[in-house]
């Protein structure tokens, strides 16, 4: 069985990454483009980089 506090502890990291999933910006969309715009780009992951080019204007 599980007990209350390991109960707690699964609770809490589920929690704490829906939030972090909540808050990130949907791909494609302005502020996903300007946050892609400040990352630096050595820190770009190649996915990141192809959805950039497909859904962020050059400019």
């Amino acid at each position: 069985m599980i007990s209350l506090k390991q109960l707690s502890t699964i609770t809490s990291i589920l929690l704490f990454t829906a939030t972090l999933i909540a808050c990130t910006p949907e791909i494609g969309s302005d502020q996903w483009c300007a946050q892609m715009k400040e990352k630096p780009k050595g820190d770009w992951t190649t996915n990141e980089a192809v959805d950039y080019t497909k859904h962020c204007p050059l400019l």
